[in-house]
């Protein structure tokens, strides 16, 4: 892949081979960014786990405590009161079969979907065209709920939901270069244990094999995972 040359000068500074403590990464990450717009901070987490195998995948959901930086579109399936509940709490679009015609005839503006258990008799006809691009709504992830308003409030607030995917990777966004360092190390700390949590019994070695941090345009770090992220936020507290 050709990189670019802001991308190259910042990547001079980096040294690829030695691991770097998490909160040194971060605040690398920051002082390192160069794009014109606030770039999302992104986490790549290599899990020793087999995910071809049901038992051994890894996901589940987390709320950041300082939120992801980025306010998704929401699209709520629902009808009568629960409608009227998505709507209050701030769902962008909500609506029955119309939603469903108008997703099916291609229109995909939102970023999350959300649906009531006795709408997905006529969403689940959406599977080819929301189930490639991970919008499906699914009760593992809770995006098939009757906790509409919970649900709706949550992911505004930076609810996020993290998979591995067929390499056994999570990618995962853990806020913006404008965040401060600390608001990144809270975020970071909150979601490793969130995956260490989510270990599947039938996972055998090693777990956590190693984790990179980029920003969207700029070099990754490989961080140190033997180093602690909470002594060095206590230095800095």
């Amino acid at each position: 892949m050709k990189r670019g040359k802001k991308y190259l000068e910042k990547a001079k500074d980096r040294d690829k081979t030695a691991p770097v403590s998490p909160f040194s990464a971060i605040k690398w990450i920051k002082e390192h960014s160069f794009a014109k717009f606030d770039e999302s901070v992104d986490l790549s987490i290599n899990l020793g786990v087999d995910p071809r195998k049901a038992d051994q995948i890894v996901r589940g959901t987390i709320v950041l405590p300082n939120g992801s930086g980025r306010i998704p579109k929401i699209l709520v399936f629902a009808q009568g009161d629960k409608a009227t509940e998505a709507k209050n709490a701030g769902a962008d679009y909500v609506g029955g079969d119309d939603f469903v015609e108008k997703v099916n005839s291609g229109w995909l503006d939102f970023d999350i979907c959300i649906s009531t258990p006795d709408m997905m008799k006529n969403v689940g006809k959406l599977g080819k065209v929301l189930g490639p691009r991970k919008l499906m709504p699914n009760p593992k992830s809770g995006t098939v709920t009757m906790d509409i308003e919970r649900t709706v409030k949550e992911i505004k607030k930076g609810r996020l939901e993290f998979r591995t995917d067929k390499f056994g990777v999570i990618h995962i966004p853990i806020g913006r270069v404008s965040f401060e360092a600390k608001q990144l190390a809270e975020n970071y700390l909150a979601l490793i244990d969130a995956i260490i949590k989510a270990k599947p019994s039938a996972a055998k070695g090693k777990y956590l094999k190693s984790v990179y941090i980029s920003s969207t345009m700029g070099p990754a770090l490989r961080i140190d995972l033997n180093k602690s992220i909470e002594s060095e936020m206590e230095e800095v507290a």
